[in-house]
């Protein structure tokens, strides 16, 4: 069937289009005929990975890929450099000890990996939920209740109040029907339909008043719709399409740790053919060269790097918890960090997600609900009669008040309640007799009361201002009833123009006492009272988010489906829109070209009546400058976005579950705010990572140096392979994973975001990773010659002191990593008290390989002296003092400042 504009189409051409019949529906050969063509109705979904394919791409990483050559390399190094033939199981294992620790390593991190970045495809399954309810369908005359998979094209649906949408309908009854859009559109207030064509052509998803639309449901009144389409066609399908068809991308984390791999690999080659040359030179046999270069491969490589990055970032998404956000995928976390651009749906979001009585008229003056200390009688009747005329319910829920019904309704009932004017109070009073239902032409809603008291009779009537004033021949100002004059009029329309053009729902309410139990003539020669204003107000938190946002270079847009006024309003009450930025709507995006949105996305703040296409495209924008896209929502409308932003984050309280799905992170308050929080979490977490790879990497050039100055020289090695793989996963890895809690510093949310094309390797990094590097070699090599002073065949004392100054000096040099500028002794010692753990751990290690005998044999180290000792303390202290005199001077972070 050729895709229609269905809302353009009269109810008599779609029936015509559809073949079908509007009072006895498909006959049952038509309903199967149309299975057959259609399909079910019901969403595709893509094909899974398994956890065995999500095991294995764990392992495209080239950090990791160079960690499992690395492992091979180490075993057959291990079988070669054995003079003993391999006789049984358990001596093959302790031949090939190094490469096994290496591939736990690499298994393990996978493992955590997949544990922690599984993040279920479950998007298009809680669209199906959504989408397939039982309804009430036509079928050859009778009304049955069916799945709504089983609905097709021309199918007759019956809505009644309460009833979710099954298929896109064209609605052709409509009896004060009003249907809840806001997961879809992302409008705050029910839609009311009408059966009516529509004349424009390409209008927003939220104007097109006589559709129904699947997933969507029915707040008020009831309907008829024939299904004009189903499954993959629906605009719910439309999102599934895309949530299916878009790809995760990298994080920039991921994307830097995956070139320091290749750096450090490159390097690593570079060094072996360099050191296998020179040693060449020396005459040294290639079998031996080969095991030494070996050796070197091991130090340049920081094989606990991934490991500890993995568990850094799963620390961090425990610490979240806490901070009310469920981090979905683990790189995520540090994302959050580096984002420069949040994009924010506005409704539940920067909303609150229920309608809020903000001003209201009367007495020819507009005031705001919030000044106002008591009620005047003009002011009481206003309330009484807007409460009064109302369908609202008031439910008393574990000694908990909850009002249901249309949000406009119930924000009215909820402001009698601030003024102390309970509707169940005031019904118990007058009763209502009759009434005139809302009507959308009429739009106007009209109750009469009796008093029991005084048997007083009164008709309270509500509406749209303009209509409400048709009706009314009288005013009250001042207590006093009067003719309404034009004068009166006017300054009424004034006022309610003023407050539209604020974003303000208006309503107006009159009065008029009556004879008659009969609501006939009851809106007519009414009393004009007054006017309220609703909107869906803002959060309180989210204006000091946004600020925060401000200062951290992080900017704010709102993406809606709401009209470009109210967005517009709530956006410059928040301070999002200001200065020369613009509010446009989703037309406007349809207009533009790809190129034509990315050159003006910068200057605009505000999307007002966008679709889900939409969205994807201006997050797709900021990322084509390189920015780094948070998207907040909640409705089904958002999903696409949520996926295609470098971080969606959902609202885990009034979030759909295709919207939870689809995201990265969960807010489970539902707070704008806690995206902020969650931004200062992710810098502290990447910052962290930062120290742990300076660390790191500081340690393992002072290995390459020790190793390549000795080839250089042609001394004997200072260090064999076992104990490089020592320092490297044991002395090194605890502290560098303990640097995780390392708590954030002061100006952490008053800088900018780092930009995502920068490296892990700028030029501060790499002068403090250079020399503190070499520091640590210096004083190594220092170690191993004082060992051999005295006997220069004595090597194996030489490899003690050399091993012990590097391990324990590395264990002294974590705590100068914490700041770039402060002392240790200013930035604390014991306000990460995981360090200090880590390093007593650590060093108890140590002194164990040290001094116990059968730990000596496996090292292949000796006994020190007290003289020994104390050298090695020296020594090992000696990185404190050097950084402590280079933070003084302000030499250890000036490259930062070039």
């Amino acid at each position: 069937m050729e895709k229609k504009n269905w809302y353009n189409l009269s109810v008599e051409d779609t029936v015509n289009l559809l073949d079908t019949n509007l009072t006895d529906g498909l006959t049952e050969a038509q309903a199967a005929e149309r299975v057959e063509t259609y399909g079910y109705n019901e969403l595709k979904q893509g094909k899974k990975k398994t956890f065995l394919q999500k095991f294995l791409a764990q392992f495209k990483d080239t950090m990791i890929i160079i960690l499992i050559l690395a492992a091979v390399i180490s075993g057959v190094v291990g079988i070669l450099e054995s003079k003993e033939p391999v006789i049984s199981v358990l001596d093959f294992l302790e031949k090939i000890s190094d490469s096994f620790i290496i591939l736990l390593i690499v298994i393990v991190n996978a493992v955590i990996g997949v544990l922690q970045e599984n993040k279920a495809e479950k998007s298009l399954e809680a669209l199906k939920k959504l989408s397939s309810p039982v309804s009430k369908v036509l079928r050859d005359g009778q009304i049955l209740m069916l799945p709504g998979k089983e609905l097709v094209p021309g199918d007759i649906v019956i809505l009644d109040t309460g009833d979710y949408i099954p298929a896109d309908l064209r609605l052709f009854e409509a009896a004060n029907l009003k249907i809840e859009e806001a997961s879809l559109t992302g409008e705050s207030v029910p839609v009311e339909k009408i059966t009516s064509v529509i004349e424009e052509t390409d209008i927003p998803l939220g104007d097109r008043d006589n559709l129904a639309f699947s997933a969507s449901l029915v707040s008020y009144g009831r309907g008829k719709g024939i299904v004009a389409e189903t499954g993959m066609n629906t605009e719910v399908g439309k999102i599934a399409a895309i949530l299916d068809s878009t790809e995760v991308t990298q994080t920039p984390l991921q994307k830097r740790l995956d070139k320091l791999g290749k750096m450090l690999g490159i390097a690593a080659i570079v060094i072996c053919v360099l050191m296998f040359i020179i040693g060449s030179s020396y005459g040294k046999e290639p079998m031996h060269l080969f095991l030494s270069a070996v050796s070197l491969a091991v130090a340049a490589i920081p094989e606990g790097l991934p490991a500890i990055a993995t568990i850094v970032l799963a620390i961090g998404v425990q610490r979240m918890v806490t901070k009310h956000a469920i981090v979905k995928r683990l790189p995520c976390v540090e994302t959050l960090g580096s984002t420069t651009v949040v994009c924010s749906d506005k409704t539940g979001t920067l909303t609150q997600n229920k309608m809020t009585v903000e001003k209201i008229y009367f007495n020819n003056n507009t005031v705001d609900v919030e000044n106002i200390s008591s009620l005047t009688n003009e002011l009481k009747l206003l309330i009484t009669s807007i409460v009064l005329c109302n369908d609202s319910k008031i439910i008393i829920e574990e000694e908990k008040t909850k009002i249901t019904g249309d949000p406009t309704e119930t924000a009215l009932v909820d402001l009698g309640l601030k003024f102390e004017l309970d509707k169940d109070e005031l019904e118990s009073t007058e009763i209502r007799v009759d009434e005139i239902p809302f009507d959308s032409e009429r739009k106007l809603m009209s109750t009469v009361n009796k008093d029991s008291k005084t048997n007083t009779i009164k008709v309270y009537t509500k509406g749209a201002v303009d209509e409400l004033l048709k009706r009314c021949n009288r005013i009250l100002i001042n207590n006093e009833v009067r003719e309404l004059t034009e004068k009166d009029t006017a300054e009424i329309l004034k006022a309610n123009t003023s407050m539209a053009e604020n974003a303000l729902r208006v309503l107006g309410t009159a009065y008029k006492d009556t004879n008659s139990e009969s609501a006939d003539n009851a809106e007519t020669e009414l009393i004009y009272v007054g006017m309220v204003g609703m909107i869906d107000p803002p959060r309180p938190e989210v204006k000091s988010a946004i600020e925060k946002c401000k200062t951290a270079g992080i900017k704010t847009v709102m993406i809606t489906g709401d009209h470009k006024i109210t967005a517009s309003a709530i956006a410059t009450a928040l301070g999002i829109l200001e200065n020369d930025d613009e509010a446009i709507t989703g037309a406007d995006v349809e207009k533009m070209t790809d190129q034509e949105l990315e050159n003006r996305v910068k200057h605009i703040s505000v999307y007002a009546r966008v679709s889900p296409e939409h969205k994807v495209r201006i997050v797709k924008a900021w990322q084509k400058h390189g920015d780094i896209v948070a998207m907040t929502g909640d409705g089904v409308n958002d999903a696409p976005a949520l996926k295609t932003a470098d971080i969606g984050a959902a609202m885990g309280i009034v979030g759909t579950d295709v919207s939870k799905e689809a995201a990265d992170i969960i807010l489970t308050d539902d707070n704008f705010a806690t995206i902020i929080s969650a931004v200062e979490e992710g810098r502290r977490i990447y910052d962290n990572i930062l120290k742990a790879i300076q660390f790191l990497i500081s340690s393992n050039i002072g290995e390459i140096i020790v190793l390549f100055f000795a080839t250089l020289v042609n001394w004997v090695e200072p260090l064999i392979p076992i104990h490089i793989l020592w320092v490297n996963l044991i002395t090194d890895s605890l502290p560098a994973l303990a640097l995780s809690f390392d708590p954030a510093e002061e100006n952490i949310m008053k800088r900018s975001p780092v930009p995502a094309n920068t490296g892990i390797f700028t030029k501060g990094m790499i002068y403090r990773i250079g020399y503190q590097g070499a520091m640590i070699g210096i004083l190594t090599l220092i170690a191993y010659r004082i060992g051999i002073h005295e006997d220069p065949s004595n090597t194996i004392l030489g490899q003690t002191m050399a091993f012990a100054v590097l391990s324990l000096s590395q264990l002294v040099h974590v705590f100068n990593i914490r700041s770039k500028t402060n002392s240790i002794f200013k930035s604390g010692i014991f306000n990460n008290m995981y360090l200090v753990y880590a390093v007593l751990c650590s060093f108890i290690l140590m002194i164990a390989v040290l001094f116990i005998p059968f730990l000596q044999d496996i090292f292949n180290v000796v006994t020190l002296s007290g003289r020994d000792i104390m050298i090695v303390v020296v020594l090992s202290i000696m990185p404190v003092l050097i950084v402590e005199i280079l933070k003084l001077f302000k030499i250890n972070s000036f490259k930062d400042e070039n």
